[in-house]
C-alpha cells in the first residue's frame, strides 16, 4: 500500500466550510420535507428502495413512519452482526432509522447513539424516539470529524452513504477508531468512486450534498483507515446498487462514476 497521503477531495472541489454549509442546507430542508435526500424520478416505492438498500420487509416495517426517509446506499445493520448490550455510534443519523434498526438488536441492556450535523434532522430524530418506544436510543449534534463521544467507549459504529459527505474523511476514520474500544469494529455502507468524475461536478454543491461529489476510490479509503490504525479491512462494492443509484441525478446517470459499497474494519485488542 502506498505511503502517499489519501485525498479527501479534489483540487478544484468546493472549501471545506462549503461543503458542509451545502450539506446542512440539504439536509435541513429534507429534514422539513421527509424527503428522499438523492432526488431521483421518484418512480421508485418506498418499499422497492428499502429492498435495494438491503432491508428486510421486516425491518422496512419495524420503524414507525418518519424514521426511513430513504437517506442510505445500503444496511450497515445487516454487516455489523450487533450483539445484545453493544453501544452502537451511527454517523449522519438522521432521522434516526438505522439507530431504531440497531436498537432492537442491542436490547435494553445496549445503547444506541445517533450523531449529526443538521439541528433540524437531530429534532426530528427526537421526536421518533417516542414513536418508536426506543428508550436506548439518543441523538446528539455535532460533527462526526469531532464526535460528542468519549474514547473508547463504543463497541461499533455505523453510518449509512455519510463519510463521502466529509470534507476530512481521515479524521473521520481518526475520530471513530478513538471512540471504539479496542476489539471494536467499523460496519458502514458508503459510496466509492469507481470512474473520474466530469470536473464541473466537484465544485457543484449539489452533487457534493447528494453524496456523488465527495465519494473516494477504494484504494484511497484502504489507505485512510489503515492509516486511522484499523486493521480487517474489507471495502466490497456492491454492483447492483446501479439501479437506485441512477436515479440520483436528473440531469447524468451517476451509476457510471459511483457505486455502493460495504466497509468493515476492526480496531485491534
Amino acid at each position: 500500500m502506498s505511503d502517499k497521503p489519501a485525498s479527501d477531495s479534489p483540487s478544484d472541489g468546493l472549501a471545506p466550510d462549503e461543503q458542509r454549509r451545502a450539506v446542512r442546507r440539504r439536509y435541513t430542508r429534507i429534514a422539513s420535507e421527509a424527503s428522499s435526500c438523492c432526488g431521483g424520478s421518484g418512480d421508485t416505492s418506498d418499499d422497492d428502495l428499502s429492498r435495494q438498500l438491503g432491508y428486510s420487509e421486516d425491518e422496512a416495517a419495524a420503524v414507525a413512519d418518519g424514521a426511513n426517509l430513504g437517506l442510505g446506499c445500503g444496511n450497515p445493520n445487516a454487516i455489523a452482526s450487533l450483539r445484545p448490550g453493544e453501544t452502537v455510534l451511527d454517523l449522519g443519523s438522521g432521522a434516526g432509522f438505522d439507530c431504531f434498526l440497531a436498537a432492537r438488536e442491542v436490547g435494553d441492556a445496549g445503547h444506541v447513539i445517533g450523531v449529526d450535523l443538521t439541528p433540524a434532522m437531530v429534532e426530528k430524530a427526537r421526536e421518533n424516539v417516542g414513536k418508536n418506544d426506543a428508550r436506548n436510543v439518543e441523538f446528539r449534534l455535532g460533527e462526526i470529524e469531532h464526535l460528542p463521544v468519549t474514547d473508547e467507549t463504543v463497541d461499533v459504529v455505523i453510518s449509512n452513504c455519510v463519510v463521502n459527505l466529509s470534507p476530512n474523511k481521515r479524521q473521520v476514520f481518526r475520530e471513530a477508531y478513538r471512540a471504539l474500544r479496542p476489539g471494536g469494529r467499523l460496519a458502514i455502507s458508503d459510496v466509492v468512486l469507481t470512474a473520474d468524475l466530469p470536473g464541473a461536478v466537484h465544485a457543484d454543491p449539489e452533487s457534493v450534498a447528494s453524496c456523488v461529489a465527495g465519494a473516494s476510490p477504494i484504494s484511497d479509503l484502504e489507505q485512510m483507515l489503515s492509516n486511522a490504525g484499523f486493521e480487517g479491512i474489507r471495502i466490497e462494492s456492491d454492483e447492483a446498487s446501479e439501479e437506485f443509484i441512477r436515479e440520483w441525478d436528473a440531469e447524468r446517470d451517476v451509476s457510471e462514476y459511483v457505486v455502493s459499497a460495504e466497509i468493515e474494519a476492526v480496531k485491534p485488542d
